[in-house]
């Protein structure tokens, strides 16, 4: 009877012991909080004005993303710093273009079809001189001239503050959205009138930086990464730099 007892009481100890690690470790695995930077305990607000900060103070980043800007729509694939930026630009109508921007002078290189549509302009169909003006700009960089009236609209795609102050624009009442996982990072949204207004995806690890935007009324998607992580920047070669010698267009009809 004794030996039963004992038996009963090992077996009924060694069970417990196993329940009580069970929910010990299952408890701590399932804690959503552990590890995080804690800005989820705050008002939305204040996760915001966290996110605002944490771009403030950075040097550098990485942007990709689709926005529309003045009725156009781009697709971008921008590394940004203070002092320049390098990247490539795709219009809706299909063009591509690259741009590099080292302090304030401003490059841009596309392919052949790019200028053949800035060389024939209103003409309709391109001439012979057209084309074979086109194929000499052909993935040459041309220094966009700081009087172009191209300059503005497309260094503004080379400038970390002026592009990220436009872009972390929310309208609308604040509330904390669900979280989620940006590129593996886990993160917490700032929705702005219930998402219609735009939204911030923030991360909970480490600063507290924005990784996705969305912006009001559909204009646009983008995500950030690489902050602070820097990259080098040289102007080219002056073989490979050549005189457009006219204005630039920065936008396409059909764009």
């Amino acid at each position: 009877m004794t030996r039963r007892v004992r038996t009963r009481r090992s077996a009924a100890l060694t069970a417990a012991i196993c329940v009580g690690l069970t929910v010990s470790l299952t408890a701590c695995g399932d804690d959503p909080d552990q590890g995080t930077n804690g800005v989820q305990e705050l008002p939305p607000a204040k996760i915001e004005k966290k996110a605002r900060t944490a771009v403030e103070g950075a040097e550098s980043v990485r942007l990709s993303g689709t926005i529309v800007a003045k009725g156009d729509t781009y697709r971008l694939e921008m590394r940004l710093k203070d002092t320049g930026a390098v990247g490539e630009v795709a219009t809706k109508g299909g063009e591509t273009f690259s741009l590099l921007r080292v302090e304030e002078d401003l490059y841009l290189k596309a392919g052949a079809a790019f200028w053949v549509d800035q060389e024939k302009g209103d003409k309709g169909e391109p001439s012979e001189a057209d084309l074979a003006a086109a194929q000499k700009l052909e993935g040459k960089y041309v220094k966009v001239p700081d009087g172009d009236a191209a300059y503005d609209q497309l260094s503004g795609f080379t400038r970390m503050d002026v592009l990220l102050e436009g872009l972390l624009v929310l309208d609308g009442e604040r509330t904390t959205g669900d979280r989620l996982e940006v590129a593996g990072t886990r993160a917490v949204q700032v929705l702005a009138g219930d998402g219609s207004g735009g939204s911030i995806a923030v991360s909970l690890e480490g600063t507290p930086y924005p990784l996705r935007l969305k912006r009001a009324g559909g204009a646009g998607t983008v995500e950030l990464d690489e902050w602070n992580q820097g990259f080098a920047i040289h102007a080219p070669k002056d073989g490979n730099v050549v005189d457009y010698g006219k204005k630039i267009s920065a936008s396409t009809d059909d764009a």
